[in-house]
This record gives structure tokens, C-alpha cells and sequence, in this order.
């Protein structure tokens, strides 16, 4: 119950906080009348502040007493980790003892139940249900105009056994999917006898619980509430570590006089860093509220720290959070955990290239493509991290903040982020935390590298590109190839890719996308750049291994045809729209052939070496034949080039005559 000493102190929200939500429940409880629909989820994923919700509307209600009646009729708070709390067990029994509490007129008929049958306590579910609670209020006769009371149910996904095997944690998800489907079943029961009676339920949305309250039988009388599109939740967070940090600064006794700990710039810091995620804001309030340590230097060791430290494994707070992200994977069927971790690297690898708004169903599907997987296989193998991963198919994914970490690409470099939070993503690349779970992300990167290049093979130059992997491989190829080797260097596996490179017709494969004009499903629109910006051999060979592969002839085999196929795709292409009036570039042409341009010139000021460049002749011969075209071309060069900060206008003027 709310009020159980199990559960002291009761998590409760910071004062000023959730304020949103908690007035949206009030509003549709009602009191007095009740609700329209009986039934509310409220749905959010882990460390959103779901308990503490229910305990402060538990609280709230109990305090009052202006009603004449007590509107919190009754509470249960699942616990995943409670053998009492983890099983259904204990669920009617506590629910009916509440009811007979806050509503006198119940007592006599609940206790009567119980006397005759003291069985009754070790019966089905289904029967206390009747027996404890239906048949009580029809004794009472016409309840209409009874008062509605409020009866919380907290961390339904947290219900993980059979009420036979309350203290044996069921391994498989299906298991705990059948226990936590009863429970709404027998709240649906409850509401079809239309007692006085409203039900608030909060959880994770597990897919099998949001499937049931969807369904057919339930959605007319369920109102849903996604937490996480309500409220302001990082103002929410700023307004408690605010308050908590100025406390624990008060209690710093070797801090200077003009000392300002921590600081407008510290808490920002701090505040983005949550991401509105308040488990997190209150996990590292605790670690670092340790009277043995300088609180000072450990919330520094957080904040610029790309992965947990051991010492953070040892941490009591942390320990807990790490423990709720081994319990959450855990929960997958361990045949199963082999393909969770894959398409786990295959989301890292893909963060840093789909564009922000790609639905997550659409992306899951292309994943699928690339590393073989059947279709739905990436979206069912993670259907248990839902509490962690934002899995909902018609979801976008979003835009994450700029990283810090140079290993990512340093400051600038915002990814795309399937995570709800960046403390999972870190849990699952630390060994000493994630233990079992321990996820490699650059295997991901060749898996999808892997993909693409196979792919690429297949293309030619009838192949129709309209498919979404296909697409996303000829965009994505050259990027791939970067990440990949940048750590966890393979050898066999990378000549193995160049020599697959090689086989590769990539002047067809340039041309196929640069004559793509849908929409894009990457983020990087300039793919050429790198190749020119690096140079092709930097592009192939990774920077830790120039010198090991300097002489390598396959190395510069595959340096000498990425570079002679794209340039080959620039004359093709503008031989081609000499002929075609209908053929229109795109901007990763005009991107490409802007620092093919710079290179040029870089590399010699003099015309005679222009001249002698097949891509500058293609140009030249292009604006002869379409002046007007040619001339749009050049503007949308000079454009990328002002994007970018590049002269180039010597050899442009040069083209241009």
C-alpha cells in the first residue's frame, strides 16, 4: 500500500513538480461524480517518476478531508524486486482490506465473506475478486449515489510472477506478459460492474500492456495518458537539482568565502545532461550527497565522463540504476540476448546517420535489410527494451545533443538517439557495469558496412533504387566504412571489404545516387566531401593503420578506383545532361563536384593542368551545350561553397569562360 512501511520513505515528487500531470489526473478523477471513463493509464518509460506520481495523488487525496468521505478508496505498488510486491498474489486481498477501510458501509460484508470461508484468502484471483469485492458493494444495494472513490495500481510492469511462484523471477517475457494481462483483466471485471469506483494505472507501455488497453473491449473505457509528452519535464528537473545542489552546498564546510558552487554554468550543464530524465538527476543527487567525499570533484567526474567509471559500479545510487537496466535485459528470453545485443549495435552505429523524423518502425526495417535480419525481427528482438529504448513503430527519432566525447566526434556532433536516456547507451558499453550485457558498438558498424557493400553489388545501371535500404546503403556506404575501422581493427576483415570494394561497380552506384531526388533518409546530404576532404586514400585506409598499409597494393588498388569512379559519375553525369533536359542534380552533386573543384585547384594554379582534368573538360563541354543550365549549376556551386567557406572562384571563372 502507499502507506506500507516497505515502502519508506515513499518516493514522492519534489514540491513544484509534475504539477501538470498530477492536475490532470485530478481533473478527470472528479471526486465526487467520477470520472467519464473508470479506467486511466498513465504510461511513461523508466525513471520518468511514475511512483512518485502515485504516491503523491496518494497522498494528495488522503489529505482530503473537506469531502466528507475518503476518495482514495485504495492502492497496490508492484515492486519487480519484493517477492511480496513482484506476484499478484497479495493484489485483491490488499485491495478489498482498503476498500473496507475507506468505505464502513463495505467492512461488514468483506468480514463476513472471510469468516465463513477463511479459504477464501488462498483462492483464485478471479474468486476473491467476486467474492471480496463485487459481491460486497451488491450487498449494499443501490450505489449510485455512493461517492467515487480512487484506487491506484503503480508499476504494473513491475508484476513479473504467477502469485504460484511469487519468490522464482520468471526469465521470459511471455511469462511476465500473461501476469500483468490478468491484472487488467480483473480491473476491466471490476469496472464492467459499474461500482463506484475509478481506476488510475501507471507503468512502462510494454507493448503486450498498450496492445490490451487498445484493444477493443478496453479503449472506450480507458482515457491514456503518455507522461512523456506531458509537462515540462526538464523544467521539472532543473527546479529539483537546483534545490538540491544550493542544499548540499550549504553543507560544504571547506568551501571559500567567494566561492559559487555550483554555479549557473554547472547546474545547465547538469540539467542537459538529465535530459529530463528525473531517475537520473536523483541517482547522481544521492551519489554525490556522501558525507565521506567532496561533492564538488564527483558530480565533475559525471558531467565529463562519456562512461561509467568502476567506482560508479561500487556507487549505492548508481548500483541501483544499473540493477533496474540488468533487470529490464534480463527479461529477454536467453536464447534470445545474442540478437537483442546486434540490432542494439546496429541502432548505435545507425544514430550517427539517419536524419531526425525517420519513424522508428521505417528505420528498424532498414536495419533489418542491411544485416540480413527477417523483417520485424530488429523490432521484436528489442520489444522488452521498452522502458529504455523509444520503440513505438510510429515514433520519430530524435536529435540528441551535441557529445563531448572525442571518441564520437567531439564537441558539434549531435547524434540521433533511439534512447531515452544517454546513462543506457553508456550502461551497455561498460563491461564492469553491464556485465553480461556488454555491447561492442563497432561490430555494429561493420555489420552495417557488411550490408551496404553487399548491396552495392548487386547494383546496376537498369537497377531501380526506390527502396529504402538501398537508398540509405548508396547515401551511407562511405561513412560506414570510416566508423568502422576506427577501433577493434580487424584485419582480415578489412581486406576482406576492400576486396569486396573493388568488385563494386561504384561509378553506377555514384551515379544511382546522385541522381536521387526523393527524400533523404540519412543526415549527411554530402558524402563526397569526405572523400575529398580526407582524400580517398585517408577515406579507405583507416588513420591508426596509414603506416601499415602504405604500400599495400590492394590499398591503393581501391584508393585508385574510389577515386577514378567518382570521377567518372561527374562526366557521365554531365555528358548525360547535354542530352537529357529533364535530368536535375542534387546536392550531393553539386557538393562532390565543389570539392572536387577545390582539390584541383589546391593542387595546381596553373590552366594547363585544369585542362588536362576530365571533370573540368565535362564542365566546359556542359556549358557550351546548356548555357542556361550550366550557368544555374555553377550558382549552386558558388552556393555550397559560401556554405562552407571555400574559394573557389578562380577555377570557377575559369570554367565559366
Amino acid at each position: 500500500m502507499h502507506d506500507s512501511d516497505e515502502r519508506y520513505p515513499p518516493p514522492m515528487c519534489h514540491p513544484g513538480t509534475r504539477e501538470a500531470i498530477v492536475a490532470r489526473i485530478a481533473d478527470w478523477y472528479g471526486y465526487q461524480t467520477g470520472p467519464g471513463k473508470p479506467i486511466m493509464w498513465v504510461h511513461a518509460p523508466a525513471g520518468y517518476g511514475k511512483t512518485a506520481i502515485a504516491g503523491t495523488v496518494s497522498k494528495m487525496l488522503e489529505e482530503r478531508t473537506d469531502l466528507g468521505f475518503k476518495p482514495l478508496g485504495a492502492t497496490f505498488f508492484f515492486w519487480r524486486t519484493s517477492p511480496d510486491r513482484n506476484s499478484p498474489a497479495a493484489f485483491i486481498i490488499t485491495i478489498a482490506y482498503q476498500l473496507a477501510i475507506s468505505i464502513p458501509d463495505l467492512r461488514p460484508h468483506v468480514e463476513r465473506v472471510v469468516e465463513t470461508d477463511p479459504m477464501i484468502l488462498r483462492k483464485t484471483l478471479e474468486v476473491q475478486l467476486a467474492k471480496l469485492i463485487v459481491e460486497p458493494f451488491s450487498a449494499l444495494g443501490n450505489t449510485e449515489g455512493m461517492p467515487n472513490r480512487l484506487v491506484i495500481v503503480d508499476g504494473l510492469d513491475e508484476c513479473i510472477n504467477s502469485e504460484q511462484e511469487s519468490r522464482v523471477v520468471k526469465p521470459y517475457a511471455e511469462d511476465q506478459e500473461q501476469v500483468q494481462l490478468r491484472i487488467l483483466n480483473l480491473i476491466y471485471t471490476l469496472q464492467s460492474h459499474h461500482l463506484p469506483l475509478s481506476f488510475l494505472i501507471l507503468s512502462r507501455p510494454e507493448p503486450w500492456i498498450k496492445r490490451r488497453f487498445e484493444s477493443t473491449s478496453f479503449k472506450d473505457v480507458v482515457e491514456v495518458v503518455d507522461l512523456y509528452a506531458v509537462g515540462d519535464h526538464l523544467n521539472d528537473v532543473e527546479r529539483y537539482v537546483r534545490a538540491e545542489l544550493s542544499r548540499i552546498a550549504a553543507c560544504i564546510e571547506d568551501k571559500q568565502e567567494d566561492e559559487e558552487w555550483p554555479g549557473e554554468d554547472l547546474v545547465r550543464t547538469f540539467v542537459g545532461r538529465t535530459d529530463g530524465h528525473m531517475l537520473y538527476a536523483s541517482t547522481v543527487i544521492r551519489h554525490i550527497d556522501d558525507p565521506y567525499s567532496d561533492p564538488r570533484q564527483r558530480l565533475y567526474d559525471i558531467l565529463h565522463s562519456s562512461k561509467p567509471s568502476p567506482d560508479l559500479g561500487h556507487s549505492a545510487p548508481f548500483s541501483s540504476l544499473y540493477e533496474l537496466y540488468r533487470q529490464i535485459m534480463r527479461s529477454c528470453p536467453e536464447s534470445h540476448r545474442p540478437l537483442m545485443t546486434e540490432v542494439l549495435e546496429d541502432i548505435h552505429a545507425a544514430r550517427k546517420t539517419f536524419k531526425a523524423g525517420l519513424e522508428v518502425q521505417r528505420a528498424l526495417a532498414i536495419l533489418d535489410r542491411l544485416s540480413g535480419r527477417l523483417p520485424g525481427q530488429g523490432l521484436r528482438a528489442l520489444r522488452v527494451l521498452h522502458p529504455v529504448l523509444c520503440l513505438d513503430p510510429h515514433a520519430v527519432i530524435r536529435l540528441d545533443p551535441p557529445s563531448q566525447d572525442p571518441a564520437e566526434g567531439g564537441a558539434g556532433q549531435g547524434w540521433l538517439n533511439f534512447f531515452y536516456h544517454s546513462s543506457f547507451p553508456e550502461f551497455l558499453q561498460s563491461p564492469h557495469v553491464s556485465l553480461e550485457f556488454t555491447t561492442k558498438w563497432r561490430r555494429g558498424d561493420r555489420r552495417l558496412l557488411r550490408g551496404c557493400l553487399d548491396c552495392l553489388s548487386t547494383i546496376a545501371s537498369n537497377s531501380e533504387v526506390e527502396e529504402d535500404y538501398v537508398r540509405l546503403a548508396l547515401e551511407e556506404w562511405p561513412w560506414f566504412w570510416r566508423w568502422a575501422w576506427e577501433k577493434d581493427f580487424v584485419e582480415t576483415e578489412y581486406i576482406s571489404s576492400v576486396k569486396k570494394l573493388l568488385s563494386i561497380d561504384l561509378t553506377t552506384c555514384f551515379i544511382k545516387a546522385f541522381s536521387s531526388v526523393g527524400n533523404r533518409l540519412s543526415r549527411f546530404s554530402y558524402f563526397p566531401i569526405e572523400i575529398y576532404r580526407s582524400g580517398a586514400h585517408s577515406c579507405i585506409v583507416p588513420l591508426s593503420y596509414t603506416q601499415i598499409f602504405e604500400s599495400e597494393r590492394l590499398v591503393q588498388e581501391a584508393v585508385v578506383h574510389l577515386r577514378s569512379s567518382l570521377e567518372a559519375a561527374y562526366v557521365l553525369l554531365l555528358s548525360q545532361a547535354c542530352q537529357d533536359l529533364t535530368w536535375v542534380w542534387n546536392v550531393k552533386f553539386t557538393a562532390g563536384l565543389l570539392y572536387s573543384l577545390e582539390e584541383l585547384q589546391n593542387c595546381s594554379k596553373e590552366t594547363k593542368d585544369w585542362d588536362a582534368n576530365e571533370v573540368v573538360r565535362a564542365l566546359k563541354g556542359f556549358g557550351r551545350e546548356q548555357r542556361e543550365r550550366f550557368d544555374r549549376l555553377m550558382q549552386d556551386v558558388r552556393g555550397e561553397g559560401k556554405w562552407y567557406h571555400i574559394g573557389i572562384e578562380p577555377i570557377l571563372m575559369y570554367i565559366h569562360q
